[in-house]
């Protein structure tokens, strides 16, 4: 048993690794989010998260989890009896169809292996089958699985057959990971998280809200009274909000902002890639399987990798987190006991990443799991020569 020495790596796809600045920013005293300063505060908040959004629409912040952001964005646009597309890319595309099931939605459900993302070619022919379709909801980056789904490619899809459905986007593991510019590829609303690409802890769900949608929401015949966007928008405006706000995690958020556009988005995007393309390369040298089989679709998020069959990945992240101190993503609903999951984002270097594989490979071979040599060597042989001289 692990004596607990050393920080503990955690490796999963999130809550991911919170940045000292940003724990330093949210040990600062709570003050009256009322008082005549605070809107100082919200108002460089909202300037900055269009910035990370990419879009020059509202972002609209709630005190809840990524699921409560699902629901805002379903109760808003949408009124009961609408019938909303939706796509099985994985656990979390499932769970998000449930939700819109249970505010009595009409799901109209294409059914997915798990190892491949959205197909623009169904989404217009679905479309083109069916001139009631109220809404799609497409996840960006499935997080059970690794797979990011072409969401440009889905926007020209819609765009081709002329119809009327906005487009939702779940980007909760893949704000802040991957370029998804809101208003270049005309979502309506996109719905994210805090504790993921944004480098926070849990506890603050988006809505990033287009026109379209606004005009939409003022249709809608779905009762709600904690989700409304339009009482978040009437306070938002000066810089408030219609009830207590996480006010903790915002200071965070203010800072992990900063952190990020210090950066650049583009340079953020680049570094989530690079560590993912390090994380492929341990894999094929495993000789183990990447869940996601499109290349084009691979996630700067998440590697979800499948063991041979009859071994046990939850035996392996059991004596992983034991023996190392490292906690690695479990695999959910179908993928459940069938594969691990490393999360490569947030805030993490090169380092993290080499501390993270080496455990990995060293839990194979205690797992008496069958693998190739040598992973750790071909990603840091990648690391080396992809990286860049500071001193340039």
């Amino acid at each position: 048993m692990n004596p607990g020495h050393g920080r503990h790596f955690l490796q999963i796809p999130g809550p991911t690794n919170v940045p000292e600045r940003v724990s330093l920013a949210m040990a600062r005293a709570v003050v009256d989010h009322r008082g005549a300063g605070f809107p100082e505060l919200t108002l460089r908040i909202f300037g900055n998260l269009r910035k990370v959004f990419a879009t020059d629409n509202p972002v609209l912040m709630f005190p809840s989890s990524g699921t409560g952001a699902w629901e805002a964005a379903l109760v808003n646009t949408l009124s009961p009896g609408d019938r909303v597309l939706a796509f099985e890319t994985g656990h979390f595309s499932t769970l998000w169809k449930e939700v819109a099931q249970k505010l009595d939605l009409d799901v109209v459900w294409v059914e997915g292996d798990w190892r491949r993302g959205i197909d623009p070619q169904l989404v217009e022919d679905r479309l083109r089958e069916d001139s009631g379709i109220a809404a799609v909801l497409a996840m960006h980056n499935e997080t059970s699985t690794g797979v990011t789904s072409d969401i440009a490619a889905v926007r020209a899809a819609m765009d081709a057959c002329g119809h009327s459905a906005l487009l939702l986007v779940d980007a909760i593991s893949s704000l802040a990971c991957a370029p998804l510019p809101m208003d270049d590829w005309g979502i309506d609303v996109v719905i994210s998280g805090s504790q993921k690409g944004l480098m926070l802890p849990p506890g603050l769900g988006f809505n990033a809200v287009g026109p379209r949608a606004l005009e939409r929401a003022s249709h809608s015949t779905s009762r709600n009274a904690y989700w409304n966007w339009q009482a978040m928008l009437d306070n938002n405006r000066q810089g408030y909000f219609p009830y207590t706000p996480a006010t903790t995690l915002l200071y965070g958020l203010d800072e992990a902002l900063k952190m990020l556009l210090e950066e650049g988005m583009e340079n953020v995007f680049a570094r989530h890639a690079r560590h993912a393309a390090a994380t492929r390369a341990a894999v094929a040298a495993w000789g183990l399987d990447n869940v996601c089989v499109n290349e084009h679709e691979y996630s700067n998020s998440t590697t979800a990798i499948l063991l041979p069959e009859g071994r046990d990945a939850d035996l392996l992240r059991k004596i992983v987190l034991e023996r190392f101190n490292m906690s690695l993503g479990t695999g959910l609903g179908k993928l459940k006991g069938r594969c691990f999951r490393i999360g490569h984002l947030g805030n993490f270097n090169d380092l993290m990443l080499a501390g993270t594989l080496s455990g990995v490979e060293m839990g194979l071979e205690l797992a008496g799991a069958p693998h190739g040599k040598g992973g750790i060597n071909a990603a840091l042989k990648f690391l080396a020569a992809t990286a860049t001289n500071p001193n340039n």
